[in-house]
């Protein structure tokens, strides 16, 4: 008798409540971040996108140091490019955590002077940032509140068009200038150069807990060191950062190789992403090299 009173005094607020979570569920079962082109698409949701939404194979994951070196169809080892804007190792342990996509027999992860930066911002439209419980909506609100504008827009001009919203990787044409380039790593400084290895810890942290995935998962892991532009300084913390990762990788055994200062300044976009014309093909030739030397993944 209590419950049926309850329900009954209450049934507005809980019809409500039933609808708004009935509402979400079909909301997040649409997907629309993913499947709409009306709203913004993250570099995970693109190289999905761009592999016939396939969600395995082998890996070749890293930052958009990884999008600009790395030419997946000009490349004799056939990895799936997954270079993603701001993307770090933390990254890499929430994908492969959650399932997201399944790594098929070799993993090869680029690490440039930014991979694993903890504090380094990122793009928090990436799936394995949402949490379970989080609505839907309530998680991407600015980009349906966007959408919606757009959609209000050209509805008063008697209008149900709106613009696709971009779906490929930014690439890196051309070379910058020595003045932006000055100007590019005196930022960089501001931002990162007084960091030590405590700033690095979650990200060393996910090293080894990717080390152990592979093992458990019978992947080939392999690491590059991502060229940077050697016209300037390293920042301060990379000979620390990568006598630490180094140390967790020889121990494992994982085959490392280091490109760090391998290029001239022409191969260069900017400071840390390698140019489409000369810088990019040079890389996938040398890593494809490397890759082969170390012989073919076993099938697990």
């Amino acid at each position: 008798m209590k419950v049926a009173a309850f329900l009954k005094k209450n049934s507005f607020v809980l019809g409500l409540l039933l609808a708004i979570v009935v509402s979400d569920l079909l909301i997040s079962w649409w997907n629309p971040m993913v499947s709409s082109r009306r709203f913004y698409k993250n570099d995970f949701t693109k190289t999905l996108y761009h592999h016939g939404w396939s969600q395995s194979g082998p890996v070749f994951f890293g930052n958009s140091s990884v999008t600009g070196a790395y030419i997946e169809e000009k490349s004799d080892a056939h990895l799936v490019e997954m270079g993603l804007s701001y993307g770090k190792l933390t990254d890499l342990k929430g994908i492969l955590s959650d399932n997201l996509y399944q790594v098929k027999d070799e993993l090869v992860i680029g690490i440039d002077v930014h991979t694993m930066l903890d504090a380094l911002e990122t793009d928090p439209t990436y799936q394995w940032f949402k949490p379970w419980y989080q609505p839907y909506v309530y998680t991407y609100r600015d980009y349906f509140r966007d959408s919606g504008e757009e959609f209000v827009r050209n509805l008063r001009h008697g209008s149900l068009a709106y613009e696709p919203r971009w779906i490929d990787k930014e690439l890196y044409p051309g070379r910058k200038d020595d003045a932006f380039l000055k100007t590019k790593w005196t930022d960089y400084d501001k931002r990162f150069g007084a960091m030590t290895l405590k700033d690095f810890k979650a990200n060393l942290d996910a090293l080894q807990w990717v080390i152990q995935y592979a093992n458990q998962h019978q992947l080939a892991l392999r690491v590059i060191w991502m060229p940077w532009n050697k016209g300037y300084a390293d920042p301060p913390y990379v000979a620390s950062l990568m006598n630490e990762a180094n140390r967790q990788l020889q121990a494992a055994n994982v085959p490392t190789l280091d490109l760090l200062h391998k290029y001239d300044q022409s191969y260069f976009h900017d400071l840390v992403h390698l140019n489409r014309e000369e810088g990019a093909p040079l890389f996938t030739k040398e890593v494809d090299t490397w890759l082969k030397s170390l012989g073919k993944p076993s099938k697990s």
